[in-house]
């Protein structure tokens, strides 16, 4: 008997065969084999459906051919995607496109790549979950007629080429608060209170006042009355604590922790998370679900009673929390607990070890903490100075794994206290009163985003990483580095009966790898919100997410819970396209140019943010002028603007030639000669010097000297070029690795040409 078993992706079909043994041949339809076409809307309305077009794409045409003729050969074919409404979506498309009849064929799922699990599923063959291919399916034309009815009306009320989405416009909506949040942050000051102690035993104690004073004067006045203080140790008191473990990874929670733990962005975590579970390394890697198998429970328990002893290991079963998970069945785990580490490449290592010890630690013992406090007083003050302290009585799970946190003021562990008595005195060696400043909202880090989203309710386990990935690669959002303000801060301190008072100062609000907001992402969103409420209304968000979920439990109809939202939709749709307004959506006008006396605005131009000098209707044309970088429509000012349009600027004269500084689509720059060179972050183009720009154009040129090491005479094509990470071959603008342990200066160019041919096999 000849068995066919389709899966979609050739990694998961290769691990399959190895399993399977000679009766089955495994397949792959490298992912979907049909989609919505994608040049129009591919919905048909008539009759009030939302019936989907699919086509088979001209580069999948081929790859059907080839798996009709395999299903034509095969007495029993297994469709085995992906168990979640993605996969059973890919199953239904090519029952369909294959001829294959949906009541009989054998659908097989299984949430790890192991023989036991393979072998189990072919036993055990269901039938397509059409409530499943029907929750995909709404999604998808739902994401289809928001992008194709919405994205025109950007085009024409901001720039062309923008797009909207039902998912993507909320996350974007997120930032651009978050971001305004912070601008309108305004920073409480207060005193913090430490003081350094000495024990009557000589011991040192550091101690923190149980209050913090509002203003400068009321921190004097207190160092004051603690000028001839003397303390007393008032009370001691002893709490015993214990610290659990956090619940196994789901899609969301290991996107956090590959992040802070590995700085990982999401979507390159779910890739090396893709290659673990094609390679049979870990369970499914897209689920909300925090459950772990009795199997995987069992084993757990036993590699930790043999490496660590029978005190460390504790049962614990997880239960998951979020409502409807689509994905509900098993944590991401190793797949073999008996598998300590894996090989691999270096990331996909360290992503294995983070999901080993995760679920290795949620099968462990609770740490048992030991938390002293120890209070001060004196009959000088009113307050009292405390000091807190823990001990670590039995480390349990902590042995093996400690949870990161987004938490940017994580209290630090906390030191061990010495040894006192309630009576004992104490004497000041140093008492500070510091400055302090309340912190502004962080900005979003990928990690962070996906669980606001998560606990908002907005997506699916399977959406937030290309949701991630669409909002920089539209440009509405960008990773990057904030740099940090110098602050000032005053210090006052006591020591030995003398108050000394300093001023300081800080680098605050540096952040790296955030995400920002770019102005068109802030001027799509003040649109969307201001036209399109619903669309980038959280619950409505979290809302449709629910509706879908109840279509995959057979409990609603697909097309009704599409029409509700439609018609609605479809409305606002029509009501904006009626809309005319007096100036282009996101302008803001700044004031008026003093030397022409036109209107001088700012507004998201075909390339990016613009400056305006006068408007199209009037005689002399507009002039234009490109934002600095840094400079945003929010908040650039007219003075700013007006200096923009100084530029191009001509710096001097170098060679006989004008050297030029401007501003173009990537940013300062200088032109010499027919060439451009960047100009660095430290530069303004407005001030850049001569013996500046000719500093950067003499060292552009000795980099270019420089990047030629060798040239054959055989074919001027081929080169060795200087790289940032060393020689490496070039011929016809393609680049080559040289082997490892390669002396350049020997190479031939027959040597070369090998390198090519051994490359391209």
């Amino acid at each position: 008997m000849r068995n066919l078993v389709i899966v979609e992706s050739p990694a998961k079909a290769k691990t399959i065969e190895k399993f399977l043994g000679s009766d089955y041949h495994v397949m792959s339809s490298f992912g979907h084999i049909r989609d919505l076409k994608t040049k129009d809307i591919s919905i048909d309305f008539s009759g009030g459906g939302y019936k989907p077009i699919y086509e088979v794409p001209a580069d999948k045409k081929k790859l059907v051919t080839e798996l009709k003729s395999q299903v034509k050969g095969a007495d029993k074919v297994y469709l085995a995607s992906d168990e979640d409404r993605e996969g059973e979506a890919i199953a239904w498309h090519l029952a369909e496109v294959l001829g294959l009849d949906k009541a009989t064929t054998s659908r097989i799922v299984f949430h790890e790549i192991t023989k036991p699990a393979i072998l189990a599923a072919i036993e055990a063959p269901r039938t397509i979950d059409l409530n499943l291919v029907d929750a995909q399916q709404a999604r998808r034309v739902l994401d289809r007629i928001v992008g194709f009815e919405l994205s025109p009306i950007l085009w024409k009320k901001i720039k062309p080429q923008l797009s909207a989405g039902r998912v993507q416009s909320v996350a974007v909506r997120l930032i651009v608060e978050r971001e305004r949040e912070i601008k309108n942050f305004k920073a409480d000051a207060y005193y913090k209170v430490t003081a350094q102690m000495t024990t009557a035993h000589g011991d040192a104690i550091t101690a923190e006042l149980d209050t913090r004073f509002q203003t400068k004067e009321e921190a004097m006045a207190f160092l004051e009355s603690c000028k001839n203080a003397k303390f007393t140790v008032a009370d001691i008191s002893t709490k015993p604590a214990h610290r659990s473990p956090a619940a196994p990874f789901t899609t969301s929670t290991l996107q956090q922790e590959a992040s802070r733990k590995l700085g990982f962005s999401v979507a390159q975590t779910m890739m090396i998370a893709q290659h673990l579970y094609e390679n049979g390394h870990i369970t499914y890697m897209r689920t909300d679900s925090v459950n772990l198998s009795s199997l995987a429970i069992n084993t757990a328990k036993q590699e930790i009673v043999n490496a660590y002893g029978e005190e460390y290991s504790k049962v614990r079963k997880y239960t998951t929390k979020s409502k409807g998970a689509q994905e509900a069945h098993e944590a991401i785990r190793p797949t073999y607990m008996s598998s300590h580490t894996i090989s691999g490449t270096r990331q996909e290592v360290a992503l294995y070890d983070l999901i080993y010890k995760r679920t290795l630690a949620c099968q462990m013992a609770d740490a048992d903490i030991e938390r002293t406090q120890i209070t001060l007083t004196s009959e000088s003050t009113p307050y009292k100075f405390i000091a807190v302290g823990e001990v670590i009585k039995f480390d349990g799970f902590l042995k093996v794994y400690k949870e990161g946190s987004d938490d940017e003021m994580q209290e630090q562990d906390m030191k061990l206290l010495p040894k006192v008595n309630v009576g004992d005195s104490a004497q000041y060696d140093k008492i500070e009163c510091t400055e302090r400043f309340t912190q502004r909202p962080p900005r979003y880090t990928e990690a962070s985003l996906v669980r606001k989203m998560e606990e908002l309710g907005i997506g699916r386990p399977s959406t937030y990483a290309p949701t991630i990935s669409t909002i920089q690669a539209r440009e509405y959002v960008v990773k990057g580095d904030k740099e940090g303000e110098k602050r000032n801060y005053n210090q006052l301190s006591l020591s030995k009966g003398k108050i000394k008072e300093s001023v300081k100062s800080e680098m605050v609000g540096a952040e790296k790898g955030k995400l920002l907001p770019t102005d068109t992402g802030t001027v799509v969103n003040d649109y969307l919100s201001g036209n399109f409420a619903d669309i980038i209304d959280y619950n409505f968000t979290a809302d449709v997410e629910k509706s879908l979920d109840k279509v995959a439990e057979g409990k609603a109809n697909w097309e009704k819970t599409i029409d509700t939202f439609y018609k609605g939709f479809h409305k606002e749709i029509e009501e904006s396209l009626k809309q005319k307004a007096e100036h282009k959506v996101g302008e803001r006008v700044l004031g008026t140019d003093p030397v022409s006396g036109r209107p001088v605005s700012v507004k998201i131009g075909r390339y990016g943010v613009v400056a305006q000098i006068g408007s199209a209707s009037d005689e002399e044309k507009p002039k234009f002028a490109s934002l600095k970088k840094g400079q945003s429509i929010e908040s650039v000012s007219l003075e700013e603007v007006l200096e923009l349009f100084k530029l191009p600027r001509t710096v001097g004269q170098f060679e006989g030639k004008a050297v030029t500084a401007a501003i173009g689509r990537y940013g300062a720059y200088l032109a010499h000669s027919g060439k451009f060179y960047s100009l660095p972050k430290t530069l303004d183009p407005l001030t850049v010097t001569l013996e500046e720009a000719e500093a950067i154009i003499k060292e552009k040129r000795n980099a270019e000297a420089n990047k030629v090491y060798k040239t054959f005479a055989e074919d001027p094509s081929v080169q060795l070029l200087n790289g940032r990470y060393g020689i490496y071959l070039c011929k016809d603008k393609t680049n080559y690795k040289l082997p490892k342990g390669t002396d350049p200066a020997t190479l031939t160019f027959e040597d070369c040409q090998q390198i090519i041919a051994n490359s391209k096999k």
